[in-house]
């Protein structure tokens, strides 16, 4: 199992260092080229959601990862990356993938003052910490979405088949299980 990352903007390193912690081997996507790699699940991280869809399209990636995540690879999305992933944004024009049916508010939290550490319930691992940067929350879900875990009434976590989409930041903290769970879906995927 090799999982790539997207490391054209934003908190990839963080996400490699838990890998790394895992043992569980990585890619990193700079360029078009590098989609040619073979990979079996795909990290879209935090950063700044406008510069990486307008990195993706410039460097020619981003009509090749959409069909990719539309084809069924497990993706785990957190902030900026859920942005990418979500159908709709509700204070943002732009449009990315589109791939998660689910109404996302950017920067929901406010400003970098608004960031804060939390601990809450997630389905299926227990209590875990949780970190937000800038963070979205999603206001609204379609069928067929999992909530995983709210945060003050709002929806934080999700699932959706093959996407796992966080507005907080499991790489910045010590507790792994989240990218566990992540490498379990492709694991899964894989059979």
């Amino acid at each position: 199992m090799t999982i790539a990352v997207l490391a054209v903007q934003g908190a990839f390193a963080e996400h490699e260092n838990v890998l790394e912690r895992l043992g569980i081997p990585y890619v990193e996507l700079r360029k078009k080229e590098d989609l040619f790699i073979k990979y079996d699940g795909l990290i879209l991280p935090g950063g700044e959601s406008t510069v990486q869809g307008k990195l993706l399209k410039e460097l020619g990636m981003f009509d090749t990862i959409k069909e990719q995540i539309q084809d069924g690879m497990p993706v785990l999305a957190t902030c900026a990356g859920m942005i990418l992933l979500a159908d709709k944004v509700e204070n943002d024009h732009r449009e990315y993938f589109k791939t998660l049916p689910v109404t996302v508010k950017r920067n929901a939290y406010g400003r970098q003052l608004g960031s804060f550490y939390t601990e809450q319930e997630f389905k299926g691992i227990g209590v875990i910490p949780m970190t937000f940067i800038r963070a979205p929350y999603i206001d609204s879900v379609e069928n067929g979405v999992d909530i995983l875990s709210k945060e003050n009434g709002h929806i934080v976590a999700v699932r959706y088949n093959n996407q796992l989409a966080l507005s907080f930041h499991p790489e910045l903290d010590n507790d792994h299980r989240i990218h566990e769970y992540f490498s379990h879906m492709v694991q899964s995927h894989m059979r």
